[in-house]
């Protein structure tokens, strides 16, 4: 067996384990509950027993980390795949810092389901090892992108007990003015979080099943007399219900009753690709209301008020504290490594410390955002609700940055195997 192919399969076995290790968090939390148990005693044994599993899914990751730099012979962070797949490890290693600190059984509930869907995410996009461009022949690689990358998974622990912190103080049976707003945004950022899923369950399923149709865009382009024609072809994974702008169709595979698509995408969505990734994020939204629809019928109830009892008897403000250390650890760590480490590197590779690339520009965002955060929280004494959703909203401000930015926003930072 060849050492990627080994690789790969630690990759696979480390997301069982963690799968598992979730199972096991959820029988520590709800099993306190059953008949003729101890609670704290039931907690303390299977907490112990779903950490010991956490991390040895941590030792296969980093198996499968370490295998693959050797195998491809560069350190793996230079395609989408390959930094989601360090991203999700780096948020596991996060999660073990601040468990063996705390000791709170319940933050893997929440944190192990980051790691879950992030290695989820990563396996959508092409896992083969891709030669370095010569830009990134640089040791600043090594420094930059994990440095940030260590920054973001303590971002992410902080969003997790912050977002544990409002389910467990959010009063779901208020039918007062301000609870009810606050009840409405925590089923926004559930529902955010089953459109992430729906997602990388609807490209799975598609790609499993072999779809594809084929689209051809002509352009014209240059002055009278000097014009030239370029044709480009793009290929969707997904059932085209939007077609690219002035395209024609090479391939339709039909989808349930559809022979073409339903419309085109609009002139202002320029590019072969513009119209592909337009259809992902319809395809995104179908699937995430369908799923969402499914749960709500499922508890009958809203998802925040439906999770709310599995927080009863946890003290609020461990969750605020547990997200405010984490946020605080991890906020140096990503200056250094977002933004300090990322300008020498840009000075040395382009002759240029910061060119409001849509990358640096969204970095510099996420760091005035928790520089906002600890400002406010130290300064200003916002604490409790205030800091749980500004812990909750600046992850979400990290996602666009790596995700949406990525996906969406051409520049100098664009990870190859994107598409």
């Amino acid at each position: 067996m060849k050492l990627l192919d080994f690789s790969s399969n630690m990759f696979v076995v480390a997301f069982f384990l963690y799968c598992a290790a979730f199972i096991l968090f959820a029988v520590a939390l709800m099993g306190r509950r059953w008949s003729n148990r101890d609670p704290e005693a039931h907690m303390k044994k299977w907490g112990g027993i779903a950490f010991l599993g956490s991390s040895l899914g941590l030792i296969f990751h980093l198996i499968f980390f370490v295998t693959r730099w050797i195998g491809g012979e560069h350190i793996p962070v230079s395609n989408m795949y390959e930094f989601m797949s360090f991203l999700s490890m780096m948020v596991m290693v996060a999660f073990t810092v601040v468990y063996l600190i705390y000791r709170k059984t319940l933050l893997g509930l929440f944190a192990v389901p980051i790691t879950i869907i992030i290695m989820a995410y990563a396996a959508v996009f092409p896992q083969e090892v891709q030669p370095l461009i010569p830009s990134l022949q640089s040791y600043w690689l090594k420094i930059h992108v994990t440095l940030a990358a260590a920054g973001e998974s303590f971002f992410a622990i902080g969003f997790a007990a912050g977002f544990m912190y409002l389910i467990r103080t959010v009063d779901f049976k208020s039918k007062e003015k301000k609870a009810k707003k606050q009840q409405r945004w925590v089923e926004v950022i559930f529902f955010s979080i089953i459109l992430v899923i729906s997602f990388i369950a609807t490209v799975f399923i598609f790609r499993s099943a072999g779809y594809e149709s084929v689209f051809t865009q002509t352009k014209v382009t240059g002055q009278v007399g000097a014009q030239t024609t370029i044709t480009e072809k793009v290929s969707y994974k997904l059932p085209p219900i939007v077609a690219p702008y002035h395209s024609k169709i090479e391939s339709y595979e039909p989808f349930l009753g559809m022979s073409k698509p339903l419309f085109n995408a609009p002139s202002w969505m320029n590019g072969v690709n513009a119209g592909r990734k337009f259809n992902t994020i319809i395809w995104s939204v179908l699937t995430g209301l369908i799923l969402y629809g499914i749960l709500r019928l499922i508890v009958r109830k809203p998802l925040g008020r439906a999770a709310s009892p599995l927080m009863d008897g946890i003290d609020a403000d461990d969750l605020d504290e547990i997200s405010y250390r984490a946020i605080a650890i991890g906020f140096p760590i990503f200056t250094l490594g977002a933004l300090i480490f990322a300008m020498i590197w840009a000075q040395i590779a382009w002759g240029i410390f910061w060119s409001w690339d849509p990358k640096e520009v969204w970095a510099l965002i996420c760091w005035l955002f928790y520089s906002a955060y600890l400002h406010l929280r130290l300064s200003r004494g916002w604490q409790g609700s205030n800091s749980a959703w500004l812990a909750v909203i600046g992850f979400l401000v990290v996602m666009f940055t790596l995700v949406g930015v990525n996906l969406v926003i051409a520049g100098l930072h664009s990870y190859a195997g994107v598409e």
